[in-house]
């Protein structure tokens, strides 16, 4: 590794490489090229049987889904930021690509896949938009509780249509994800008895190899069972089982999508939509990935590289891809050092797919549904659900409301709906703030300020001063909250006249939050009370200052500590009212009559 001092030192190209790229190339040697080999290694097998089974899953020919396990790896390895992700097709983005455009051409025809090269190029531009004009944080909006039922919804999805290939009963593609499932439930006495049987065993193969030996390709393992299972039962004269078919090309081909681009305008909400999609699964695995190996990350730089390979992808017979948790994570475990271990994983995968064409092309679909349900079934997070049920219900109700919506609309709404409804949670949460009357307890010498509703033995209050603590924010979804609870809290006829706010937490206010204490002012003089102010903060100091709240306020009514405030506002209260009291509450009254102090 060269030091940090040393930088200015380097070489011309050398520096521009690194500002090109990044500073792992300083850390480049033979240990890390051995490390990066081995690993890349591991995430070609990984991908070969995967790249097959998400190709199947967006509707298009399996080479698709190879070479998108190649021309967007490398560049969003060397484009982007973090070390370890490892870019490719991913099952939730090739399901929302066959759900976007399955309305606009027949799945798997020529149309259909050169749409798909279109909405790819469209992605990779808004992504790298995105990521030019730092962005990046937008991508935060979308909740973990949205994201939680999208991919749960999307596991459904890849199960429900899994089960299309598993079973061959005739049940044609095209349809919604409930059609399908009601269309499978009537046609099961027309099933294929091979290609359960052949399903069976891909995922019972890869489950089996998984918790016999962890760290061996376990999809790879079913896939080459079920394959060999499909092949005996066709060498035995039964009814033959559909299959991937060959590979046109092992290079990925040069190719400008061939379409009409006046359905632009069809296809832009769509290509939105999924860039939303794959960035934000994009950030969430980098994010992973880089509290694991304590890399600092810079979302910009991450997006840009996502963009640029959707881009180049979208020209290079590649379709949507982002970074896929089931191949970084294990790059990351396998010892992979730098980003180079992505070019290795492309490398090692085009050296395979050139010499294993002829089978690949044997591989029956059956057994890719297979692995498709196991894949289905490791998306579905039940530990997170329960938590989530368990800590937050209206976050789990944004979840449950996402994955529905993803099992019933179209997946850009789905996840669009999901994100809207976490942001309307957050805005109804903060548009009621906490205030909270606060007082003393009983048995407390020090009278330290407690919150009343919470005290196990309450003082009472004062008769003309009530002390309220304001947390949050008072904007204009809020004002009118606030604007109620001041109204109760001075509307009985016995109520204090003065109040104090206790306001160091009231983070923020804006025009109508400005109004409500405008109001509240005019409301407390008119009863012949006043109102006052602790530690407000100085942005809203400012604010106050600006819009002549504070002169009409009186610069005397804002104090900086509780004791300070008590001490200027006892002598402005009724002093005949003070003289009848015998409730004594602050030193100040036990100052005027010791021996009432409490």
């Amino acid at each position: 590794m060269v030091p940090a001092e040393a930088h200015d030192d380097l070489p011309a190209w050398r520096r521009r490489l690194r500002w090109l790229l990044g500073d792992w190339v300083d850390e480049v040697d033979r240990a890390s090229l051995r490390a990066d080999l081995t690993a890349g290694l591991l995430g070609a097998l990984l991908v070969l049987p995967q790249g097959i089974a998400f190709a199947a899953l967006a509707g298009l020919p399996p080479q698709y889904g190879l070479y998108s396990a190649i021309v967007p790896c490398i560049v969003a390895a060397l484009a982007g930021s973090s070390r370890h992700v490892m870019s490719g097709p991913t099952n939730a983005n090739s399901l929302a690509l066959a759900a976007m455009l399955a309305p606009l051409a027949a799945t798997g025809s020529p149309a259909y896949i050169e749409l798909a090269l279109a909405v790819t190029l469209l992605v990779g531009l808004m992504q790298l938009a995105v990521g030019l004009l730092r962005l990046g944080a937008l991508a935060n909006f979308i909740s973990p509780a949205a994201l939680l039922g999208f991919t749960s919804g999307a596991a459904l999805l890849i199960a429900i249509h899994a089960l299309r290939d598993a079973l061959e009963s005739g049940v044609p593609g095209g349809l919604g994800a409930l059609a399908t499932l009601g269309a499978l439930a009537g046609s099961l006495p027309a099933l294929h008895p091979a290609a359960l049987a052949v399903a069976l065993v891909a995922l019972g193969g890869a489950v089996a190899v998984r918790r016999l030996w962890p760290r061996a390709p376990n999809l790879l393992a079913g896939l080459v069972l079920a394959s060999l299972l499909g092949w005996g039962l066709g060498q035995g004269g039964g009814v033959p089982l559909a299959l991937t078919g060959a590979l046109p090309a092992v290079l990925p081909p040069l190719h400008w999508p061939q379409v009409d681009w006046t359905l632009l305008p069809a296809l832009f909400d769509k290509a939105l939509a999924l860039a939303v999609i794959a960035l934000g699964q994009s950030l969430s695995i980098a994010k992973v990935l880089a509290a694991r190996s304590g890399q600092r990350l810079d979302v910009n730089r991450e997006f840009v590289g996502q963009g640029l390979s959707n881009v180049v992808g979208g020209v290079w017979s590649c379709y949507l891809s982002c970074g896929s948790l089931n191949r970084s994570l294990p790059n990351l475990q396998a010892g992979a050092r730098t980003p180079l271990a992505a070019v290795a994983s492309s490398l090692w995968l085009l050296l395979g797919v050139a010499l294993l064409a002829e089978p690949l092309a044997q591989v029956p679909r059956a057994a890719i549904a297979g692995l498709l349900l196991l894949v289905a079934w490791s998306l579905i997070d039940f530990t997170q659900w329960r938590r989530l049920w368990r800590v937050d219900r209206a976050e789990a109700a944004v979840a449950a409301a996402t994955l529905a919506a993803t099992l019933t609309l179209r997946l850009e709404s789905a996840i669009l709906l999901g994100a809207g409804l976490a942001l309307l949670v957050y805005l109804w949460r903060s548009a009621r703030p906490a205030m909270r009357v606060m007082g003393f307890e009983h048995d407390d010498p020090q009278r330290r300020f407690v919150v009343l509703a919470q005290a196990r033995q309450a003082l009472p209050e004062c008769p003309q001063l009530r002390l309220l603590r304001m947390e949050g924010s008072i904007f204009f979804g809020a004002a009118a909250h606030v604007t109620e609870r001041l109204h109760a809290l001075r509307s009985r006829p016995d109520a204090p006249r003065h109040l104090l706010v206790m306001a160091k937490s009231m983070n923020s206010i804006d025009l109508a939050g400005l109004e409500v204490w405008e109001a509240e002012l005019r409301e407390r003089r008119a009863l012949g009370g006043d109102l006052y102010f602790h530690r407000p903060r100085p942005q809203v100091l400012q604010l106050w200052r600006r819009s002549g709240f504070l002169d009409r306020l009186g610069a005397d009514h804002v104090f900086p500590d509780k004791r300070s405030a008590l001490a200027a506002i006892h002598p402005r209260l009724d002093a005949a009212r003070c003289a009848g009291c015998r409730i004594r509450l602050f030193r100040e009254c036990q100052r005027d009559d010791p021996a009432a102090a409490i």
